[in-house]
């Protein structure tokens, strides 16, 4: 049965937070011995957390754990309780400056998806993916 664990990165409002989460994800993964899934988590977790300061205000956190059964869970909470808006399909996206962060997550990922949440007395909503062990 594999190591299970839970770290959560709380950052404020800033785009600078994607960097800070990017590196901190790296170096969880990385010292679990998990450094063949760093890169698409830094990849799936930037899109997660700049999404999440980049289209609310207030706070937002990183979480990362591992299940029972071997999985990465990557999450961005927000402070905003609206879902997130329906990916678009990685073709159609790819024209365009902006809207390919949840249409990469769902390429990439074994599975994503949303659920409302709340952290520091406000509601708000967890956007999360998951990435299987090989």
């Amino acid at each position: 049965m594999p190591e299970t664990w839970d770290y959560t990165l709380y950052v404020p409002n800033d785009l600078r937070a994607v960097t800070i989460s990017r590196r901190t994800l790296r170096l969880i993964l990385t010292m679990h011995g998990l450094i063949g899934l760093v890169d698409t988590a830094e990849l799936l977790a930037a899109e997660l957390v700049s999404n999440a300061v980049r289209h609310t205000k207030g706070p937002a956190a990183l979480r990362v754990r591992r299940s029972p059964e071997g999985a990465v869970w990557i999450g961005a909470w927000d402070a905003d309780p609206v879902p997130p808006e329906p990916p678009g399909s990685l073709e159609v996206v790819t024209d365009r400056e902006q809207g390919l962060g949840l249409g990469l997550v769902v390429a990439w990922a074994d599975c994503w998806g949303w659920q409302p949440s709340a952290r520091f007395g406000e509601r708000g909503k967890f956007v999360w993916c998951e990435l299987g062990v090989a």
